[in-house]
């Protein structure tokens, strides 16, 4: 079983989530952009690197699989995309594979790329843990990936796969974007008083120098308005910025990451 769920952060804004076994010797590692605070981790505390777990081609969250690799010797797995190179497994949707003594199930969600892929550890009912989303890029705190390469349509059935985990998951993903995200969702809807609770606690993290995450789906479904397209105050935003009522609620989408791009 995964014992302890810890970030590393990478860069300006990246999360390196680490996730150490029961046993406290065995590691594995999800998007791995730098690998510097992943060989500080394994050598400070003694640890075998288990496996690697890569969500999407972006150097940020693939730079540091050679020199691990190289390393270490463990199994990458990863998006079936060619232009990955270390990938040892290419896993796609409806697969599974055992992590640290859990099961761990495959998701492609496409949208921010068109090879992203998430990983969903558990639920674990012995060790009485909810699911553990790993979302990469696709479903933020607050927020979601930008559309480098897919369409408004690909990113809201990917979320809708996401939400549809259960209220309960916590979500791991990948940048500490939460406080901007949540200034834009009071932008979006200036009335949901989730969002203006939640942007409080945020700040008073940040100012302590802390993270905001994990968050949980049930958050996210309260107070993220790309999760959140069917709300009147958002279609209102929706149309205020774009000039054009939406038709439906992938057009809303569409108009609300377009004035997230520009936000």
């Amino acid at each position: 079983m995964i014992n302890q769920i810890k970030a590393l952060p990478a860069f300006d804004d990246n999360y390196i989530w680490s996730l150490l076994g029961d046993d406290n010797k065995t590691l594995c590692v999800v998007d791995p952009g730098d690998p510097v605070p992943v060989i500080k981790m394994i050598e400070e505390q003694s640890l075998t690197l288990g496996c690697i777990l890569i969500t999407h081609h972006h150097p940020d969250h693939t730079g540091g699989i050679a020199e691990l690799t190289e390393k270490y010797s463990c199994k990458v797995y990863g998006p079936d995309n060619s232009s990955i190179a270390g990938i040892t497994d290419r896993v796609k949707e409806g697969d599974e594979f055992t992590l640290l003594g859990e099961t761990v199930r495959v998701l492609e969600v496409p949208g921010h790329t068109l090879d992203h892929i998430a990983f969903v550890v558990g639920p674990n009912a012995a060790g009485g843990k909810p699911a553990r989303l790993f979302s990469g890029d696709t479903l933020f705190a607050g927020g979601c990936g930008r559309l480098f390469e897919g369409t408004p349509a690909q990113m809201a059935v990917s979320l809708a796969k996401l939400t549809a985990l259960g209220p309960e998951t916590q979500v791991y993903c990948t940048h500490e974007y939460t406080q901007a995200n949540l200034k834009f969702a009071i932008a979006c809807e200036p009335g949901n008083l989730a969002t203006h609770l939640r942007i409080a606690q945020v700040s008073a993290l940040r100012e302590r120098g802390e993270i905001t995450l994990p968050t949980t789906i049930g958050l996210e479904l309260a107070s993220n308005p790309f999760l959140r397209c069917s709300n009147q105050q958002i279609i209102d935003s929706a149309e205020n910025f774009s000039g054009v009522k939406p038709s439906d609620d992938i057009a809303t989408f569409a108009a609300v990451r377009a004035w997230k791009d520009e936000f």
